[in-house]
């Protein structure tokens, strides 16, 4: 396998000054005793921690990258999670991240400031039996290399350390890994490599198409958030540059296949974590849940943001459980654990949290599809006879079409929204189409709900353009009408999958069947609530990170909705009365 096709750039440099005492290169080990701080907004440590700071690894290609390992006192062997990501194995402290979590809810008096953005607390841990390994990963900071975004080929570097790990005097050769977003995305990629020390892997969120759900989602262009988040990879030599990357890999093709990790040679124990609401990861999670193939894998599905849901006692209660009877060999009933876990969201208050099944979406939800009547804006059980249609100003932030239902009696909508549009462009040979899916309640005002704990004065001070961002409104899918055919081997009837290799431009006054897929929903309406399904050639609900919602679509002209006779367009989706 080759990166030839990779672009790198120089990689951003180190800011000046510094970040104090675990930000200096110290190799070497020492002891933290119990009751050590950080600093005072931080927990005091509740046991002595050895750390063994700025170790050097050596990669099967002879570069050298450098990791902390923070691990219990005393001679009992140990197992170790590794949390992989470049921002820094020794910043967890950073002042910007300990505002952002504090602004997010986080309790920090119950954290220790040891732990990386993102990451596993060692102090928690190792209190509990286990050691914890932070590195820096090829190119980021120290280490030696140029940075790579995710792939097969990181996948390949976080094998190797974990084999070093596995060997280690105090490692009991059991080796996990843990921790969500960059930590989560990359355990997919070094569990497809199968290094043998790996005992199981806990991603918490995290996106496994970097194509299809990051950079070029929907077949366009979406850079806003890649071009800040590359602002994080700090190191001395180069970065690769994934946006140029998208300008000059548009299509899907052996670049972009190196950002899928191989799900089929994923089969260690799996704890998956996913939400509804969070504008990267959300498809990607669920994908890879479906896909690996451990037999033993688990989903839980929250109601509020990673990283409180992360931090969260009981939820790292739960995951204690998952690593000692995997690692530890512990007969604490874990297996007896619902396979999903999921919440049903009311966005009124009333979420459902922990409901179990068997799978996702549960075997007694039924498969309805509701067809869009342009002449009534209406969504209905069954499709016009008659053709209509309806259009809207393509250039126009305002331009949009909406087709409402009201639910006679409570009726809950659980798993994968997919739409088949028929669509015409008028003045253009193109159409970047969005879709949104929202709860309205009786009286026809949307619903959302911030997906964080606290949502106070600070929370609602969170906005762009006016909008808080933070919150969930709805389920949502996108894509350009040209890369519309699909990849029939990837695709379900419930899931369409878009091949993205080849454009097929529309001629004047044709009309095609477009599948869109959305991001999977959990949505509970009481009697006389509505479902909204709007079509639009603008993203309008923001999203979970600032700069997302300001991807760029590049339309004109007007667009066209076709409904009702042989250009039945509809929304399918999972249902069931409560109770049923």
């Amino acid at each position: 396998m080759s990166d030839d096709l990779g672009v790198f750039v120089p990689a951003y440099r180190e800011p000046e000054g510094g970040q104090g005492l675990f930000a200096a290169f110290e190799p070497g080990t020492r002891v933290l005793p119990a009751g050590f701080r950080v600093e005072p907004r931080f927990a005091p440590l509740p046991v002595a921690i050895v750390m063994d700071k700025d170790v050097t690894v050596t990669l099967r290609d002879g570069i050298t990258i450098y990791v902390d390992v923070l691990r219990p006192a005393g001679d009992e062997k140990v197992p170790v999670l590794v949390a992989w990501s470049p921002y820094g194995k020794s910043r967890g402290n950073a002042a910007q991240y300990v505002d952002l979590l504090s602004l997010l809810g986080l309790d920090l008096s119950k954290l220790s400031g040891l732990e990386k953005f993102e990451a596993p607390d060692p102090a928690w841990w190792v209190a509990r039996g286990y050691a914890v390994c932070n590195p820096d990963p090829r190119g980021s900071y120290r280490s030696e290399g140029d940075i790579r975004w995710w792939s097969r080929f990181e996948g390949q570097d976080y094998h190797d350390l974990i084999e070093f790990l596995g060997v280690q005097d105090w490692c009991s050769g059991k080796v996990a890994t843990c921790g969500n977003s960059w930590l989560a995305i990359s355990q997919w990629f070094a569990a497809a490599e199968r290094p043998p020390h790996l005992a199981a892997i806990a991603p918490w969120e995290g996106m496994s198409d970097i194509y299809r759900d990051f950079i070029m989602r929907g077949g366009f262009p979406d850079t806003p958030f890649p071009r800040e988040l590359a602002k994080s990879l700090v190191g001395a030599n180069m970065r690769e540059d994934l946006i140029v990357e998208a300008e000059q890999h548009p299509l899907m093709d052996a670049l972009w296949k190196t950002k899928i990790p191989a799900f089929e040679n994923i089969d260690v124990p799996a704890y998956i974590v996913a939400s509804y609401s969070q504008s990267i990861h959300t498809p990607g999670t669920f994908r890879a849940w479906r896909n690996i193939a451990s037999k033993d894998k688990w989903l839980r599905v929250h109601n509020t943001m990673e990283w409180p849901d992360f931090y969260d006692e009981a939820h790292q209660a739960d995951l204690l459980r998952f690593y000692d009877h995997f690692l530890k060999g512990a007969e604490n009933g874990w297996r007896e654990t619902p396979r999903v876990r999921f919440s049903i969201l009311d966005l009124e208050g009333n979420d459902r949290v922990d409901v179990p099944a068997a799978e996702f979406p549960p075997g007694d939800f039924e498969q309805k599809r509701l067809y869009l009547d342009a002449d009534a804006g209406a969504l209905a059980a069954h499709a016009p006879a008659d053709q209509a249609k309806a259009s809207y100003d393509a250039e126009s932030e305002d331009g949009r079409v909406s087709f409402t239902i009201r639910v006679e009696e409570p009726t809950e909508f659980v798993g994968y929204p997919k739409v088949r549009l028929w669509l015409e462009a008028v003045g253009s040979d193109d159409m970047d189409v969005f879709v949104f899916l929202q709860k309205l309640d009786v009286l026809g005002t949307p619903l959302e709900q911030f997906n964080v704990p606290n949502h106070g004065p600070k929370m609602e001070a969170l906005t762009r353009n006016g909008a808080a961002i933070l919150k969930y409104k709805g389920s949502n899918g996108r894509l350009r009408v040209s890369t519309r055919r699909l990849d029939e081997a990837l695709s379900t009837d419930a899931i369409p999958v878009h091949a993205f290799d080849r454009v097929e431009k529309l001629a004047p006054g044709q009309v095609v069947p477009v599948d869109i897929d959305m991001f999977p929903v959990a949505l509970a309406l009481g009697a006389g609530e509505q479902l909204r399904l709007i079509v639009t050639g603008f993203h309008i609900l923001g999203g979970v990170f600032p700069g997302r919602e300001n991807v760029t679509a590049d339309n004109h002209g007007r667009h066209v909705v076709h409904t009702g006779g042989d250009r039945a367009s509809f929304l399918q989706l999972t249902a069931r009365k409560p109770g049923t």
